[in-house]
């Protein structure tokens, strides 16, 4: 047993009082006797004054007395007095020792208060440590527990679907075969599995030519074709792993000797025999793609090459179809292949504003037919004309532009066949009028035809200039892809008897609809129809899309190492300075972002959206920044895996709010995106300063430079893993690289120079997590109106309360717009940013912005970020702002207006200047 002393030691041990407690106690009594000792002297030293002064007194008392006792008296004084100044003398000297010993206990003092204030703060510093340590082990715990708690069944790759001997019960008799073929009783699913990727087979184009005596195909298309489908990666060589077959038929060269034609317009037809010689036909056809693809012919002969022609359990893909032998569901309508091979086509497009064009309505056209009999049944097309001749007479101050007779396009359209409209003019000065034009009337064909070339030429025509189609007999027609786009959203249709209130319909839409619908026709006709790229990408998405197969993974770019084989990069340790001592979440280790978790479901939830907005139907992509959200009780009611509530659901102040993410998605983390160029301590100086950043994934440094970094380098040790990616070129472009390394959807794009402290970039994190599909970011800038000049915008950086950009030099965005930088932004505006080598966070707004139709969202006060002593950035170069003014109007010409929009007001967190109980904490002391 051991005996305790009034302070709690054991009685024959060492006390062992904490450090700041022993130097206290050291202090007070080094204060007790630097207090005391200067009262002692001063009583002594009176002693002596009073002694010396009593002494002086009883002398001048006693003058007279006796000279002898006088003259004893004064020696006895004297030797009193010089004892009294001896010890006076003697006391100065001990005084000027204590004096001394008595600063050097001061600055003993000193030191000790400093080293109890650096043992404070140091305490401080461990306590907030040990709380993040202890919030991490407490995430960590729910980590595991729903680790354990994981359902997981064992999935295994579907088995072949049906055996051949199923398939051939499903076959209907071969003498309606070709009416009657549909999805579910032609096509062989079995060679489609939803794991197979939808591999596509193209037999050689000049293969029919072989089989077929004389057949040949327009020289451009085999070439293209060719070409452009091995851009697809669905295309493969093994024929045998083929779930399709693509057979290029038409468009077939007229006069062609030794073939079948039609005696009206000399236009072959393909032979049945030569189709069944084909090597994988199987004797019927199954899962073939016939594709007669018009171009130069846009007649109704040359369109339906396939009449009377046994074409087996095949899918037929052209744009002309009579309702007789068109088979809902199966066979697929085209536009003809107008555009280009591929590359960029936004110059053929014309502005979209004004919203209102010179005519209302336009129409340019003649009608013609190979048989007086169809003009016979065409009384309600002549009262639509009379109707349309007398608006051009009323007094309304909307103008109208109709031809209903004019010169054709080429000698082809003198002889459409069944009742349909010829072109007029050629195609510059039908683009001229187009320009012009609102809307524009297409005019349905004959009533037993439900689509035709000529028809789907008008329409590409009209999307390509922004004329909204205005289709007269939409009701008795079907337009190209009509099954995935809906078109609707981009095309007026009206059946011809409601022609007299066509004027009074036109004019009660407003700006805003007309600029969405021509908005809409330029998002068709860019991703669908410009050119032999995007056509055939088309065909093989619509069909894929039909079985329900999710597209292939994006592509994205491999990030190589800057350092080799034989180098490894010196990392240390190092000391966070600046940062306030405030705890802002758990330190975790490393984990991605859940990634292709709806491959199979995405088709089925947002396939119109995929098709309709600016989605992208033809890859997969890891995540969507539109993925759907969970309901709010979700999370408590079965599916709240990864999710971590505030206060385990019941909310909080800052203290809980620190300790959990909340917000309605899972946990997850963001990597920082870095990219320098040749300032290499500037570069490992703000590395260093994300030492100990909670929900920091990794940092990727795209290392700009041609020169590799120096081999003397000492790169910061942080607690996440910074990987240095090599730059092909120097190129602003490469701020967005999709590289495989990017392992979380939030993306923390900053400068090399960028200065943030750890609580403005997770503010920012939290306030994207709520805006995922917007550029979340730290400095605002805006496009100003240039009233000079009244036809062209100014980049500016003033303050101002209203802004419609946030640089990316330093913001959150979606990873997904790494991809779309580089897959749908046209060429032309990288290769801008790289001419002015400047403009790319400009770019990158754009894009979210015509994408969303919303602003970013602006974070904190912050609005610039300066770097004392950093070496010169592009941006203070003089010429830095005039190339940014030209850079906006010149990527408004290509998106054909300007997506920028206005927002007026920031983020801050909740609680910011509220007045909360001494209790409770802010969600963050300084924002």
């Amino acid at each position: 047993m051991f005996k305790y002393s009034q302070y709690g030691e054991k009685r024959g041990e060492v006390c062992q009082w904490p450090t700041h407690m022993r130097l206290s106690r050291i202090v007070l009594m080094v204060l007790v006797i630097l207090i005391l000792t200067p009262l002692f002297t001063h009583f002594y030293l009176s002693n002596i004054e009073r002694n010396i002064g009593t002494i002086t007194h009883n002398a001048h008392s006693h003058l007279d007395l006796p000279d002898e006792l006088i003259e004893m008296n004064d020696s006895d004084l004297k030797v009193n007095i010089e004892e009294l100044l001896r010890i006076k003398g003697s006391v100065l000297s001990e005084l000027r020792d204590m004096e001394s010993k008595r600063q050097k206990l001061l600055a003993e003092i000193q030191t000790y208060m400093k080293s109890i204030e650096e043992l404070k703060q140091e305490l401080a510093h461990q306590q907030t440590n040990l709380n993040k340590l202890k919030i991490s082990v407490e995430q960590a715990q729910v980590a595991q527990r729903e680790a354990l708690e994981q359902n997981t069944p064992d999935l295994a790759l579907p088995v072949r679907l049906l055996p051949d001997n199923v398939m051939e019960e499903l076959k209907f008799p071969l003498t309606t075969i070709s009416q009657k073929c549909r999805m579910f009783s032609c096509f062989d699913h079995s060679r489609c599995s939803l794991t197979s990727g939808f591999p596509v087979y193209l037999y050689e184009p000049d293969e029919l030519r072989i089989l077929q005596k004389g057949w040949d195909v327009d020289g451009f298309l085999k070439t293209t074709l060719k070409q452009a489908l091995g851009y697809n990666p669905h295309l493969t060589n093994d024929p045998k792993e083929a779930c399709v077959y693509l057979v290029l038929i038409g468009e077939a060269l007229k006069n062609s000797e030794s073939i079948n034609s039609n005696a009206s317009n000399d236009v072959p037809l393909i032979d049945s025999k030569a189709l069944r010689k084909l090597k994988y036909w199987g004797g019927d056809g199954r899962n073939h793609i016939l594709l007669n693809l018009s171009r130069r012919d846009l007649t109704v002969q040359a369109g339906n090459i396939f009449e009377s022609v046994d074409t087996g359990r095949a899918i037929i893909v052209q744009s002309t179809f009579s309702y007789v032998n068109f088979r809902p569901g199966f066979d697929l309508i085209v536009t003809p292949v107008l555009g280009p091979p591929g590359g960029d086509v936004w110059q053929e497009c014309s502005s979209m504003l004004p919203a209102r064009r010179k005519y209302l309505l336009t129409f340019q056209g003649e009608m013609k037919s190979s048989s007086k009999k169809n003009f016979e049944r065409s009384e309600l097309d002549t009262f639509v004309i009379e109707h349309l001749k007398r608006l051009l007479n009323t007094g309304t101050s909307d103008k109208f532009l109709f031809e209903f007779g004019c010169s054709l396009a080429n000698d082809d359209n003198s002889n459409v066949g069944p009742e349909d409209w010829a072109l007029c003019g050629t195609d510059g000065s039908r683009k001229a009028i187009l320009k012009e034009s609102t809307f524009v009337l297409i005019f349905a064909p004959s009533t037993e035809l439900v689509s035709t070339s000529l028809l789907q030429a008008r329409l590409y025509e009209a999307l390509r200039s922004g004329a909204i189609p205005v289709i007269l007999g939409g009701d008795q027609i079907r337009l190209a892809y009509d099954e995935v786009v809906q078109w609707r959203r981009a095309a007026i249709f009206l059946p011809k008897a409601r022609i007299t209130e066509l004027h009074f319909l036109l004019r009660t839409i407003p700006d805003e609809d007309v600029l969405l619908m021509r908005r809409q026709c330029r998002l068709i006709w860019e991703k669908y129809l410009a050119s032999v790229q995007s056509t055939l990408d088309t065909i093989v998405a619509v069909l894929r899309d039909r079985l329900n197969i999710p597209p292939l993974p994006v592509d994205t770019v491999s990030a190589t190492s800057v350092f080799n084989e034989t180098f490894q990069p010196l990392f240390i340790s190092t000391a966070v300075e600046g940062e306030q001592e405030e705890s802002l979440g758990p330190i975790e280790p490393p984990f991605d972002s859940l990634s292709y978790r709806r491959n199979y479901s995405l088709i089925l939830t947002q396939g119109h959206e995929l098709w309709n907005d600016w989605g992208d139907p033809f890859r997969l992509y890891p995540a969507l920044p539109t993925d759907p959200w969970l309901p709010s009780d979700a999370k408590f009611l079965g599916s709240g895996r990864g999710f971590r509530p505030i206060g385990q659901g019941q909310g909080g102040a800052g203290k809980e709010f620190s300790e959990s993410l909340g917000g309605n998605q899972p946990r997850e983390q963001f990597t920082v995106l870095l990219l320098t160029y040749e300032r290499e301590q500037v570069l490992l100086d703000s590395i260093a300063r994300l030492r100990g950043l909670p929900y920091l994934h990794s940092v990727v440094v795209v290392w700009n430079s041609p020169k590799p970094p120096s081999a003397e380098l000492k790169w910061p040790d942080i607690g996440a893993p910074v990987h240095v990616v090599n730059a092909a070129r120097n190129s602003l472009n490469n701020r967005f690289l999709p590289l495989d390394n990017l392992k979380t959807e939030a993306i923390l794009s900053v400068d090399d120079d960028a200065h943030l402290r750890h609580d403005e970039i997770l503010f920012g994190f939290r306030v994207w997590r709520e805006h995922r599909h917007r550029i979340v970011g730290f400095p605002g800038r805006y496009h100003a109106w240039d009233i000079n000049t009244q036809n062209s915008w100014l980049y500016n950086s003033n303050y101002s309360c209203e802004l419609s950009m946030v640089l990316t030099g330093a913001a959150f965005l979606h990873r997904h717009y790494l991809h779309l930088y580089w897959k749908w932004l046209p060429q032309a505006i990288r290769d801008k940013v790289d001419e002015y080598m400047n403009c790319e966070d400009i770019a990158m707004n754009f894009l979210v912005s015509h994408i969303t139709r919303q602003p970013p969202v602006k974070v904190t006060s912050r609005w610039t970020f300066r770097c004392p002593g950093c070496p010169q950035s592009l941006s203070e170069d003089d010429t830095h702002f005039q190339e940014r003014h030209k850079c906006i109007n010149f990527f408004s010409q290509v998106f054909g207006y300007t997506p920028l929009l206005n927002t007026q007001y920031r983020a801050d967190s909740i609680l910011f200047k509220t007045r909360i109980p001494h209790d409770k904490q802010k969600c963050f002391k300084f924002i």
